[in-house]
């Protein structure tokens, strides 16, 4: 498993599975800035019927060009707040729906592997239910490669 996001909404706790992950510190005109992508998996076999989860079966978080100190992130927290003149985060809810992320704090770490870890907590416009309060999120995600393996003939 590669993490998990867990959505706090009133009516219910909604859980998606990490499918895809991607983050890179990259170096660009003198400075480093964060790119990160966050895919859900949209599999819902763990879902009961009338769960919210079957309107957006899969969502995608990304971070696109947030300006960090150095190329390590590991031991870091950013505060990342959008504003009308710059926009970091991006939320896709795969759907004609739109949504923005709140008040977005990221925290890396490694694990006993050395692996990248983030805990990214937040809050999210409410698409499910079109309420005006935004839901608070935590996602929980692991960056570790995929092993590929190549037969030999």
């Amino acid at each position: 498993m590669k993490g998990i996001l867990k959505i706090y909404h009133p009516e219910e706790t909604l859980k998606y599975q990490i499918q895809h992950s991607y983050c890179k510190s990259v170096y660009l005109n003198e400075e480093y800035l964060l790119e990160l992508e966050i895919d859900t998996d949209e599999n819902l076999d763990h879902i009961d019927d009338d769960s919210l989860h079957y309107n957006f079966p899969q969502l995608s978080f990304h971070i696109v060009d947030f300006p960090v100190d150095s190329a390590e992130l590991a031991g870091k927290t950013f505060i990342i707040n959008d504003s009308s003149e710059t926009e970091y985060t991006e939320i896709d809810v795969h759907d004609d729906e739109d949504a923005y992320l709140h008040h977005n704090k990221l925290t890396f770490s490694q694990d006993e592997k050395g692996e990248l870890e983030l805990i990214w907590e937040g809050e999210v416009d409410d698409f499910y239910t079109h309420n005006e309060e935004p839901i608070r999120f935590k996602l929980k995600c692991h960056f570790q490669p995929d092993e590929i393996e190549i037969d030999e003939d």
